[in-house]
């Protein structure tokens, strides 16, 4: 079992090659992908749901990414449609949501109410979360904290924080997911971090068709090149590249409840 954990692989961003592209996921050794169905409002939503009718390996999340909770941002319709979807045994997680005060696309006082929104969400689905949060740790955690997990908990995805910032996560029951950042030179703590996380809370993911790992850096990223990933990964924790592997496929497949596939 070898999963991305994370992966945007609908027509907005392949066009007409996601068929290919499930296809080079296969051949690499995947035997789940992840789609985030949380990119574009609710069209991302209902894309997503077609992928995982359309293709046996592929689940998704839905959410709203916190660059699109500005203005004309609904939470109430688009919240009330989640959870109509929702019901569909392939989705299997909230998300992505979180705070990015990086690229600050949305306020952040409207980052910080969808966030609570959608972690309540969470909590009534019983579902996991898919957390993004860019330089935003110190408001975060504060409301993860006021607000709560869900039981089925959530993960920390591409992580690009520091060695106390994974601690806090993993202090909490998060789950951290490392993307092709943690191959480049320029890494900042993810090396350490990489070393640090515990066997069963570690995962990897390409983020695609985003943050391509070396040696495919520069290009568009697929599914198939997270094995570059979990290869580095793997070498930063001094362990067995295939062992690695199956282990954070394991790890997921705990997250998103995909034991009995």
């Amino acid at each position: 079992m070898f999963i991305d954990s994370h992966c945007h692989i609908g027509p907005r961003n392949f066009g007409e090659e996601t068929p290919e592209i499930v296809q080079r996921a296969r051949e690499a050794g995947l035997s789940h992908l992840i789609h985030i169905g949380a990119g574009g409002g609710l069209d991302d939503c209902h894309e997503a749901i077609t992928l995982v009718d359309t293709y046996p390996e592929v689940y998704c999340t839905l959410g709203v990414h916190p660059h699109d909770v500005g203005e004309g941002f609904d939470a109430t319709e688009v919240i009330e449609e989640i959870r109509r979807l929702a019901v569909h045994p392939k989705v299997v997680g909230v998300g992505e949501t979180g705070l990015d005060f990086y690229y600050d696309h949305a306020p952040r006082e409207a980052q910080c109410r969808a966030l609570a929104q959608f972690l309540e969400l969470a909590q009534e689905l019983n579902q996991p979360i898919v957390f993004h949060v860019r330089e935003a740790y110190e408001r975060f955690f504060p409301i993860v904290d006021e607000v709560g997990l869900p039981q089925a908990g959530g993960v920390l995805h591409c992580f690009t924080g520091t060695v106390a910032e994974a601690k806090g996560g993993l202090d909490r029951g998060l789950y951290v997911s490392l993307s092709g950042i943690v191959t480049f030179k320029k890494a900042g703590e993810l090396p350490e971090v990489a070393a640090l996380v515990p066997d069963d809370r570690i995962l990897v993911e390409t983020d695609c068709p985003y943050l391509a790992p070396v040696p495919k850096r520069g290009r568009r990223n697929e599914p198939a090149y997270v094995v570059h990933t979990a290869d580095r990964v793997a070498d930063l924790r001094g362990t067995d590249p295939e062992v690695f592997r199956q282990q954070t496929g394991r790890n997921a497949a705990r997250l998103f409840r995909l034991e009995a596939e």
